[in-house]
């Protein structure tokens, strides 16, 4: 089973960019990950966020193949404690999913066809955090989550 860690917006921020690929190097042990970092539309700043968003959707489905398992981060979404999500993934891999897809929207949200075509909406959170802190966050969750599934010292209850 592949992950697939799409998000809109900008190369990962100096900031984060270490943590980030700390963890997603962490990940590659227990299943391939690739994180795809989609660049929003050139002309988003005269656009409405109605438009963007569907603009920034079309962009998005590119990436996302038909049989993916997409996963949509959003705050409306469902939350998961740390074991439930790793509960969450062993299911999928159970099923022979391919491919999971996480996908990180643009700063208005996304629109009706990405939340259509999701198979879960995942809420990291009450609260909401910027792109390139859910990045960090979902990607450390997902190793979590692995060492979790395979009874590894990570992490603690």
């Amino acid at each position: 089973m592949k992950l697939i860690l799409i998000s809109l917006g900008k190369p990962h921020d100096t900031h984060f960019k270490d943590g980030i690929q700390e963890f997603s190097n962490r990940l590659n042990k227990y299943f391939s990950s690739e994180w795809i970092i989609v660049a929003p539309p050139k002309n988003a700043a005269v656009l409405s966020v109605s438009e963007a968003k569907k603009t920034e959707a079309g962009l998005l489905m590119q990436h996302i193949q038909k049989d993916d398992f997409v996963v949509l981060l959003d705050e409306r979404g469902k939350q998961f404690t740390s074991p439930l999500l790793a509960n969450f993934i062993q299911q999928r891999a159970n099923e022979s999913c391919k491919r999971i897809v996480f996908i990180i929207g643009g700063a208005f949200g996304v629109d009706e066809l990405i939340i259509k075509r999701a198979n879960y909406t995942w809420s990291l959170s009450n609260l909401v955090f910027p792109h390139m802190m859910v990045r960090l966050i979902l990607a450390e969750q997902l190793y979590r989550a692995c060492t979790i599934l395979r009874n590894e010292k990570y992490h603690h209850e």
